[in-house]
């Protein structure tokens, strides 16, 4: 029987990377999100997504879910569960991103970070708990990052809900650690390509790294428990630790320079 990963947010960007990665090694992939139709935005559906990684030849199944909304993560749940029989891995990939002083973030915001990031990375966590515990095993990756107070200027919203994030990798270990139940936060050491960082203008293609360094980093978290368990990483960093060298295979450009996030 092949394992299972579920990632939110995979129908575009470093989810998406995310299942390409980990179709390669052999696991079945449920794409989740909420992208049925196109967005010119916003390019790539989760049935766009699902047929360009079927081309590894694992099963992959497209399912709508909208983490903001519990009923649509239970149901994604379920049909998961009732699909394959199984979980091993959950990302919660999907997120919502406002770089803006306290003074400059609506409520309305606020509270799309917190339901997208905090609350709906817990809602589906939440939701896969019962069938980890029963087989006794799971690894679930949070895209967020360490608890670092430097990170706080200018991104107070957004850390309060990404560090909320963070909380749930470091706690999963501890209360479910009985159960083989792991996890780990990944954060990125330089600005990646995504329709974030495009739609924001963060920096051009020199300064971006692929989505791919993500993806490597969440396979090898789950591959390397012992270094990765409960723990909040950088990309580059936890990379080097298990023997990745190359890292100008992720460059978007030919000599590019990323760019490290302050």
């Amino acid at each position: 029987m092949r394992k299972v990963a579920f990632i939110t947010g995979a129908s575009r960007g470093i989810g998406k990377a995310c299942a390409h990665r980990f179709a390669r090694e052999g696991y079945d992939i449920v794409v989740a999100a909420k992208s049925t139709e196109e967005n010119p935005r916003l390019p790539g559906t989760i049935f766009t997504a699902a047929d360009e990684i079927s081309r590894h030849g694992t099963e992959v199944f497209p399912l709508r879910c909208d983490v903001t909304d519990v009923g649509s993560v239970e149901a994604a749940a379920r049909a998961t569960l009732d699909h394959f029989g199984r979980v091993d891995v959950v990302i919660n990939n999907a997120g919502a991103l406002w770089w803006k002083t306290m003074d400059e973030t609506p409520m309305k915001r606020f509270d799309l970070m917190m339901d997208v990031n905090a609350r709906g990375a817990f809602a589906v966590t939440s939701a896969f708990l019962p069938a980890m515990k029963a087989q006794k095993s799971g690894h679930v990756i949070l895209m967020s990052p360490p608890i670092d107070m430097k990170m706080l200027p200018g991104h107070i919203g957004y850390c309060i809900s990404k560090f909320g994030m963070t909380m749930i990798a470091h706690g999963i270990p501890l209360e479910f650690g009985d159960y083989n139940l792991r996890a780990t936060a990944l954060w990125p050491k330089t600005l990646i390509e995504s329709f974030a960082t495009i739609n924001w203008k963060l920096g051009d293609p020199s300064v971006w790294r692929k989505a791919d360094i993500l993806a490597d980093a969440s396979f090898e978290s789950v591959r390397r428990p012992d270094l990765s368990n409960g723990k909040a990483l950088i990309d580059e960093e936890f990379l080097r630790a298990v023997g990745y060298t190359d890292f100008e295979q992720y460059l978007c450009v030919p000599d590019g320079q990323p760019q490290v996030i302050s």
